[in-house]
């Protein structure tokens, strides 16, 4: 995500709202243990939704979307960030502070440029039809140090049933016109920098929002 082709991507906002999955589209799943009392993380621009509720439609009977998180205010981003590259630090006292932020940033987008922070990226995973576990290798956020590398869409040494459940969410998300961020197999966006770029669009539709700008 750091890379300086994403940066480059110029974005023309097209003014489409944030809209509260939790009310918008009552048929889609959302997790209880990724809340906060703005509900800002329930939010995702109303373009993004539609092609979440495409995804979920094409779903093999037994599974289902859980939404976990949508749009994160640039000034959280900024904090997750900052944490990361943190803990990196601490670990690699040594390292060059360009080679801190590179690798802070396959896991967490640098804030100027967090597809979250302009409503257009999900975090999403698969569970069964009433709310169940559904092996997916990983947890959600879990981090390339901690998952030695799991978290990567296509990493080597997964269960069958979690490289077929990643296959299977891949394919509806793809289908429905989201991109995946291959460091994250839960981080899919639309209409972002990276969206752009990975599709060969000309620019962005959905620059940052503030939330208090919405």
């Amino acid at each position: 995500m750091a890379d300086p082709l994403v940066a480059a991507v110029p974005v023309k906002e097209c003014g489409e709202p944030l809209v509260d999955v939790r009310t918008a589209a009552p048929g889609l799943l959302v997790a209880e243990d990724r809340t906060d009392d703005s509900g800002a993380y329930a939010q995702l621009r109303e373009g993004v939704l539609r092609r979440l509720l495409a995804a979920q439609q094409v779903l093999p009977d037994g599974l289902r979307l859980q939404f976990v998180e949508g749009y994160r205010p640039p000034s959280l981003q900024r904090r997750y960030f900052e944490e990361y590259a943190d803990e990196l630090r601490a670990a690699h006292p040594g390292r060059d502070a360009a080679l801190i932020h590179d690798a802070a940033s396959r896991y967490v987008s640098p804030p100027d440029i967090a597809p979250h922070s302009a409503g257009s990226a999900v975090d999403v995973t698969l569970v069964t039809t009433d709310g169940g576990h559904v092996d997916m290798g990983t947890p959600i956020n879990a981090s390339p140090e901690e998952s030695d590398g799991a978290c990567y869409t296509s990493a080597p040494g997964l269960t069958p049933a979690a490289r077929a459940n990643r296959r299977v969410l891949s394919a509806a998300l793809t289908g429905a016109g989201l991109v995946n961020y291959p460091t994250e197999w839960w981080h899919w966006s639309y209409g972002d920098r990276y969206w752009a770029l990975a599709t060969g669009a000309d620019h962005a539709l959905y620059g940052a929002k503030e939330w208090d700008d919405r």
